[in-house]
């Protein structure tokens, strides 16, 4: 099963995902984290595909949206610590 992402942040063709993981159990307490995926799609005839390589002209989109991402994962960290 696939999870879904809680948050996504997309700029053009650019996009960066955060999802929530869980570690622990088996007698250790267990405790949540985010890890974020970016990516950039493209169209390979009629199939959009996905790839995490990114040329000079992707890169100012890729940052923004890993800045995007940091600022909602710090927020979540924010509320986990008040």
């Amino acid at each position: 099963m696939t999870k879904s992402p809680e948050a996504t942040f997309r700029l053009s063709n650019v996009s960066s995902s955060v999802f929530v993981q869980e570690a622990g159990g088996n007698g250790q307490p267990k405790r949540k984290f985010r890890t974020v995926n970016v990516q950039r799609s493209y169209r390979d005839g009629d199939e959009t595909k996905f790839t995490s390589s990114f040329s000079m002209g992707d890169l100012p989109a890729a940052i923004r949206c890993l800045q995007l991402a940091q600022g909602h994962v710090e927020a979540k960290e924010a509320e986990v610590s008040a």
